[in-house]
C-alpha cells in the first residue's frame, strides 16, 4: 500500500513537473521581448530520483550543436567579440531596491559610446533595510521546506513575489514594462508553485530541481534591469545565459568547468538571433549542462558568470560591483588601519581568497586570466574610490608605501593542529601518504601541513570542527604503530589560527620571514608551526585563537603600516603622570608623521578610580573623564583589559611610587604587556620578585624600562648598561642621587644652619611633606640598591648600610611640624662637620656609592675637595660618577636635573620611545 501511494505520489510530481516546464517554454514564446528561443522538449531522468527504473518527468532543453553558420551568420556575427566591450557585475547589494537598480542602470547606459559595448551581468536581488529579503536564500530556504514537507514555502514564495512587485512598481511606475514584468513573474510563480508542491509530493528535492528554482532569482532581476534600461531610452537586449553558457560538474561536485567551445557557439548563435547589441543584460550564476538541464555556477556563481562572459567577449575589461571599496590588506574588522589595495596579481588574490579575503574565488579568475583581462573590484556606493584592479601584474608593484614585500594577511580561525610524531617515522616511506589518505577517505580537508626535517613528526591543521574526527581514523589507522612504540602520540591541538602573509613581492627578497616573526614575538604571540612554499608567494604560521587579532594587527602594522601602534596604560596621574599625559598629547601628532609611532592612551588609573577606554582616552579631558565617568580601581582588571586589546603593544607607566603596582608587574609581563616606570619599589623592592621580573624580560620579547628610578631624565641606567654590554668592568659608582639633598648641601654653608636650609628647601617644595622621608636616606639607598643589582651585586636593602640625617630622638615624633620645631636644637652636631670640613677646604656631600669590587653599597656623608666635580653642582642638580677598567683615570661622570615632574615625565617618555624602536620604530 505503502509503495503504491509512493508510486502514485511520484507520477503526480513527474506530472506537475512536465506540466511546469511546457507553461514555461509557452511563456518563453508568447513573451517575445525576453527573446527566449523554444527548444525542443525532450525528457530526461532526474539526477538522484529515488526510483532510477522509472522515467522522471524534467523536460529539458536539448543542446545540439549548431549547424555551421553561413556566409550571412559569420558576417553578423563578425566582429561581436574584440576590446570595445566591457563587463560590468552587480552584486545583490547594488540590486536590492528600486533606487538601485536605476542608479546601476544609468550607470551602465552612460558608460555605452560610439566605440563601446556594455555587458552587464546581475546577480538575484539582495536585502535592504526597506526589505530584508536576500532572494537566494529566501529561495533556497524554500527548496528546503519543500522538500521537508513543510507547508511554510507557500509563505516564502508569496514573499519572494511582493519583493518583486512592490520593486517593479517603484522602478517602472504605471507602464507597459511593468505590464510585462508582472505578467512573466506570475506565470514564473504559477509554475514555481507547482515545482514545488511536486518536490512536497515526493517529500524530496533533486540538484536538478533545485538548480532550475534557485535561479529565478537572476531572471527576475535581470529582467527588471533589462526593463529600466528600455525605459531609460536605451536600446538593450537581455539575455537568459542558459541559452549561452555550457558547464559540466567538476570532479568533486563543488564547482564547475566551462564548456568555452560549446559556449561559443551558443554566443555565436545569441548574437545571429538578437544582432548587434550595444547594452546586453545577462543573468547571473546559471547555465546549462551538455545534456539540456538548467544549472548554476555554484560558490561565486554571478562572479564567475562575469569573468565567463569577459572571456567569450574578449572584453578588455571587467569590472565587479559589491559593497566595499576593494581588496584590502587585512580584514578591516580586525585591523582598522588596514588600507585599500590599489592592485594585486591574480596569484595574489588567489592566496588571499584561500584564506578567506574578500577577493574573488580562485576558479573565478581563471577565464579572465586565460585571456588576460584585468579585473577591478568597485564600490557601487562609493563611485569616487578606485578599487582594487587585479591582473597579470600589480602596477604597484615596485613600491606602495614603500611596504609592498607583503600584499595583504588573511586568517582562518578555529582551527585544529594534528600532530602525528614518533621516532619510528623516521626514514619509513609512505608515512605521510598513509597519514593525508586517511584524512582524505575520512572526507576532511587539510588547511596546512608542516613536517621536521628529521621527520619525526608531522602535523597538519583541520577545521575545528574535523579535530576530534581527524584524530580518531589516525589512531584506528595507526593502531599497530602506536602499540609498537613506533608512531608516540596523535596530539589534537585545538582553538589555533592560520595566519598568512601573501604578496609576489616576497619572492627572493631576503628577512622577510625573519621580519614577520620577529613581530610576532614582540607582539609575544607564540608560533606553533610554519609552513612556506617554495613560490614564496605565501608564508603561513599557526598561533593561538586566542592571539588572531593581535597577531594580525602586529605583521600589518610591521610590514604595511608606517604607524607603530602602542596602547598606553597609565598608573598613577599625579604631578608626573599628569605631566606625561601632557607631553603625550603635545608630541603624539608629531611622533605619527615623523616616525611612525602611533601612541595611544587607553587607561588611566589611579589608587581609587580607573577608567578603560577602547578606542582612546580624550587627551584634552582625560581628568574630567576621570572624575565623572570611572570605575573602581581594579588593577588585575586594568592589566585584563590592556591584555586583551586589539592594539596588538601594550605597555603599562607605573607612575606612582607605591607597592602595589610593582607587585603587578610579573603578572602584566606574562599577558604580554610592557611596563615602563620611574617607581623604585621593584628594582629595590625583594630580590626574588626583582629576579623574577628580570627573568622574564630576558626570556621573552617583553620589555621592563625603568630609566626614570635613577637620576629622574638623566640617562643614568642606559649608559650602565651600555657599559656592561660592550664589555667595561664597573669598579665603582658614586654620586648625588637625590635633588633634594643637593639642594641642601649645595645652600649649606657657613652663616647659616642646617635647620633653617632644609625649612627652605620643604617651601621651596624640594622635600617630601615629611622632610624625613627625604633626610633618612631610604630614597638614596632605592637607587643604590638598583644600580648595585645592574652591576650584577643582588643586594637586598637591609644590606646596605644608610647614614640617616634624621636626629635619633626626632624619628619617632608624631609629625612633621613636630620635626621641624625640634630640628633647630641638633643643629650644632651639623654645623661642627661643616666646620671640620671647611677648614680642611672641603664640602659636605650626600652620596650613595657602589663598591662592586667589595661587593657592597652604602649611602653616607662625605667630604669632597671642592675642586671635585662633585662640589662644583648649583641648585638640585644630581651628579653621577662611573669608575671603569676604561674610565679608570678619569671616571665619566654624568650631571644635570635629577629631580622634578618636567624631567621625571620626559625620561618615562624616553623609555616609550626605546620601546616603540624595539618594536619596529625607526631609531
Amino acid at each position: 500500500m505503502r509503495t503504491s501511494q509512493r508510486l502514485g505520489q511520484r507520477e503526480t510530481a513527474e506530472s506537475a513537473c512536465l506540466t511546469l516546464r511546457r507553461n514555461y517554454c509557452h511563456h518563453a514564446h508568447r513573451h517575445g521581448v525576453w527573446q527566449l528561443q523554444p527548444s525542443p522538449v525532450t525528457v530526461a531522468s532526474v539526477p538522484g530520483a529515488p526510483l532510477p527504473a522509472r522515467k522522471t518527468g524534467v523536460v529539458t532543453h536539448a543542446i545540439s550543436p549548431p549547424a555551421a553558420p553561413s556566409a550571412s551568420n559569420s558576417e553578423a556575427v563578425s566582429g561581436v567579440r574584440g576590446a570595445h566591450w566591457q563587463v560590468h557585475k552587480f552584486g545583490g547589494t547594488c540590486m536590492a531596491s528600486a533606487d538601485r537598480i536605476r542608479a546601476a542602470a544609468e550607470l551602465m547606459i552612460a558608460s555605452v559610446g560610439p566605440d563601446t559595448s556594455t555587458c552587464v551581468v546581475v546577480s538575484a536581488m539582495g536585502n535592504h533595510p526597506t526589505s530584508p529579503i536576500k532572494v537566494t536564500d529566501l529561495i533556497l530556504n524554500m527548496i528546503n521546506k519543500a522538500s521537508r514537507q513543510d507547508a511554510a514555502f507557500l509563505v516564502d514564495l508569496a514573499a519572494l513575489q511582493e519583493k518583486h512587485v512592490v520593486t517593479a512598481k517603484q522602478l517602472l511606475g504605471q507602464s507597459k514594462e511593468l505590464t510585462q514584468f508582472v505578467a512573466s513573474l506570475m506565470d514564473d510563480i504559477t509554475n514555481l508553485k507547482a515545482m514545488l508542491q511536486a518536490m512536497s509530493i515526493a517529500g524530496m528535492s533533486t540538484d536538478a530541481f533545485s538548480d532550475f528554482v534557485v535561479g529565478h532569482g537572476e531572471l527576475w532581476s535581470g529582467r527588471l534591469f533589462a526593463l529600466c534600461c528600455r525605459q531609460l531610452g536605451a536600446n538593450v537586449a537581455f539575455m537568459d545565459t542558459r541559452d549561452v553558457l555550457v558547464v559540466t560538474p567538476t570532479t568533486d561536485g563543488g564547482s564547475v568547468d566551462l564548456e568555452e567551445q560549446l559556449s561559443n557557439r551558443r554566443m555565436d548563435d545569441w548574437f545571429n538571433a538578437n544582432g548587434p547589441c550595444k547594452l546586453v543584460v545577462a543573468t547571473g550564476f546559471i547555465a546549462r549542462s551538455p545534456a539540456g538541464t538548467a544549472t548554476t555556477l555554484k560558490r561565486n556563481g554571478s562572479d564567475f558568470s562575469a569573468t565567463i562572459m569577459g572571456a567569450l567577449l574578449r572584453s578588455r575589461h571587467i569590472t565587479i560591483w559589491t559593497d566595499v571599496d576593494g581588496v584590502y590588506s587585512a580584514d578591516p574588522r580586525k585591523v582598522p588601519e588596514a588600507v585599500c589595495l590599489p592592485s594585486m596579481t591574480y596569484h595574489e588574490a588567489w592566496e588571499l581568497s584561500y584564506f578567506g579575503a574578500n577577493v574573488l574565488h580562485p576558479r573565478t579568475t581563471l577565464p579572465a586570466m586565460k585571456y588576460h583581462i584585468p579585473i577591478t573590484i568597485r564600490n557601487f556606493f562609493n563611485q569616487a574610490a578606485a578599487g582594487t584592479r587585479i591582473s597579470d601584474v600589480a602596477s604597484d608593484m615596485e613600491v606602495y608605501q614603500g611596504k609592498a614585500t607583503i600584499k595583504g594577511f588573511a586568517t582562518i580561525d578555529n582551527v585544529t593542529l594534528i600532530n602525528v610524531e614518533g621516532t619510528g617515522m623516521v626514514g619509513v616511506p609512505g608515512i605521510a601518504s598513509r597519514i593525508f589518505s586517511t584524512v582524505r577517505d575520512a572526507g576532511i580537508n587539510v588547511i596546512m601541513i608542516s613536517q621536521a626535517s628529521s621527520e619525526q613528526s608531522i602535523c597538519f591543521a583541520v577545521k575545528g570542527s574535523d579535530g576530534e574526527a581527524a584524530a580518531k581514523v589516525l589512531t584506528d589507522r595507526f593502531t599497530d604503530s602506536i602499540a609498537a612504540g613506533r608512531v608516540s602520540a596523535i596530539q589534537v591541538i585545538p582553538h589555533c589560527c592560520v595566519l598568512a602573509a601573501v604578496g609576489q613581492g616576497m619572492v627572493a627578497r631576503k628577512g622577510v620571514a625573519a621580519t614577520m616573526m620577529g613581530a610576532l614575538a614582540k607582539a609575544n604571540v607564540n608560533i606553533k608551526a610554519i609552513a612556506q612554499g617554495s613560490s614564496e608567494y605565501n608564508i603561513t604560521v599557526l598561533i593561538d585563537q586566542v592571539d588572531s587579532e593581535r597577531a594580525l594587527r602586529a605583521v600589518h602594522s610591521r610590514f604595511y603600516l608606517s604607524d607603530v601602534p602602542i596602547g598606553v596604560g597609565i598608573v598613577g596621574p599625579g604631578l608626573i603622570g599628569k605631566t606625561l599625559i601632557q607631553q603625550l598629547r603635545e608630541q603624539r601628532q608629531l611622533l605619527k608623521k615623523e616616525f611612525g609611532i602611533d601612541l595611544r592612551l587607553l587607561a588611566v588609573a589611579s589608587s581609587s578610580k580607573m577608567m578603560l577606554r577602547e578606542t582612546g582616552v580624550d587627551l584634552d579631558n582625560w581628568r574630567q573623564e576621570l572624575d565623572e565617568k570611572s570605575v573602581p580601581c581594579d588593577l588585575e582588571k586594568f592589566g585584563n583589559f590592556l591584555s586583551t586589546h586589539y592594539i596588538p603593544n601594550r605597555v603599562i607607566v607605573d607612575c606612582t611610587a607605591s607597592d602595589a603596582p610593582a607587585s603587578k608587574y610579573i603578572n602584566w609581563m606574562e599577558q604580554g604587556i610592557h611596563v615602563v616606570t620611574p617607581n623604585k619599589k621593584l628594582g629595590s623592592g625583594p630580590l626574588e620578585q626583582y629576579q623574577s621580573v628580570r627573568r622574564m624580560q630576558r626570556e621573552g620579547y617583553i620589555h621592563f624600562f625603568y630609566e626614570g628610578t635613577v637620576g629622574a631624565g638623566l640617562p643614568v641606567m642606559g649608559t650602565l648598561k651600555h657599559l656592561l654590554e660592550t664589555g667595561d668592568k664597573i669598579i665603582k659608582i658614586e654620586g648625588i642621587l637625590s635633588g633634594t639633598l643637593s639642594y641642601i648641601f649645595n645652600t649649606f654653608g657657613v652663616g647659616r644652619s642646617f635647620s633653617e636650609v632644609v625649612q627652605e628647601a620643604k617651601e621651596r617644595g624640594y622635600t617630601e611633606p615629611d622632610p624625613r622621608d627625604d633626610l633618612n636616606g631610604t630614597d638614596v639607598a632605592r637607587k643604590v640598591c638598583i644600580l648595585a643589582r645592574e652591576c650584577g651585586l643582588f643586594l637586598e636593602m637591609d644590606q646596605i648600610p644608610v647614614e640617616s640625617l634624621v636626629p635619633e630622638p626626632l624619628r619617632e615624633v608624631a609629625s612633621s611640624v613636630e620635626y621641624m620645631s625640634r630640628l633647630p636644637s641638633f643643629d650644632g652636631d651639623m654645623d661642627a662637620k661643616l666646620r671640620e670640613a671647611d677648614s680642611s677646604g672641603e664640602c659636605l656631600r650626600y652620596v650613595g656609592v657602589v663598591d662592586v669590587q667589595r661587593g657592597r653599597g652604602s649611602v653616607e656623608l662625605r667630604r669632597y675637595p671642592k675642586a671635585h666635580p662633585f662640589a662644583q653642582l648649583e641648585g638640585s642638580d644630581n651628579i653621577i660618577s662611573f669608575t671603569t677598567a676604561r674610565y679608570f683615570k678619569q671616571p665619566l661622570i654624568i650631571r644635570g636635573p635629577g629631580a622634578g615632574a618636567d624631567v621625571t615625565a620626559a625620561g618615562v617618555f624616553s623609555d616609550l620611545l626605546r620601546l616603540a624602536a624595539y618594536l619596529g620604530a625607526p631609531s
